[in-house]
């Protein structure tokens, strides 16, 4: 019995050895050793007067047109007449997405982003690459980018299929 407690007493010592410090702290520098950067000559500069924008708007590109009806909403009568109930539950999780020629992957949740629930693409090009959100208004899946504006709008038109388009009229579907 003896040899086991001089063993054990052996072993405590050594394990207790090892988390020793061996090195004083107070040597170690610790701040970054950062020169100061050198000034450099600067050109000229010059100033003039800007010219005024409401008199001379040749410089300007011409505005862009916009499809009023995708934007503010009221886009596609007929999809929207006869558009299924959407209830926001129902469109959690993966969905396929066909835009256009190419296809992608799509997430929706119900964690709260703003003003609709976070949801995002996988594989996506065009406007569906900066998805960030979506909400569901009335019988329409509304598709906002990372700044809450609309990218897209979708109406249900069977169980697990949505149909619409996005902003720059390039046609959507939703399917799982």
């Amino acid at each position: 019995m003896r040899i086991h407690h001089v063993a054990g007493g052996l072993m405590m010592a050594l394990a207790l050895a090892g988390c020793q410090r061996t090195a004083p702290m107070d040597s170690v520098n610790t701040q970054p050793n950062i020169t100061p950067l050198q000034g450099q000559p600067v050109g000229s500069v010059s100033s003039s007067q800007l010219p005024d924008p409401t008199k001379d708007t040749a410089q300007f590109p011409a505005q862009p047109t916009t499809d009023t009806a995708m934007a503010t909403g009221t886009g596609n009568a007929a999809a929207a007449a006869s558009a299924l109930d959407v209830k926001k539950e129902s469109m959690v999780g993966n969905w396929r997405v066909a835009n256009g020629p190419s296809s992608c992957d799509m997430f929706l949740t119900l964690t709260n982003l703003g003003g609709g629930s976070r949801g995002g693409t996988r594989g996506c090009a065009g406007e569906l690459t900066a998805m960030g959100s979506w909400e569901v208004a009335g019988k329409q899946v509304v598709l906002k980018d990372r700044e809450g504006n609309p990218i897209a709008r979708l109406y249900k038109t069977a169980d697990t299929r949505f149909d619409g388009s996005t902003n720059s009229g390039q046609p959507v579907s939703l399917s799982r």
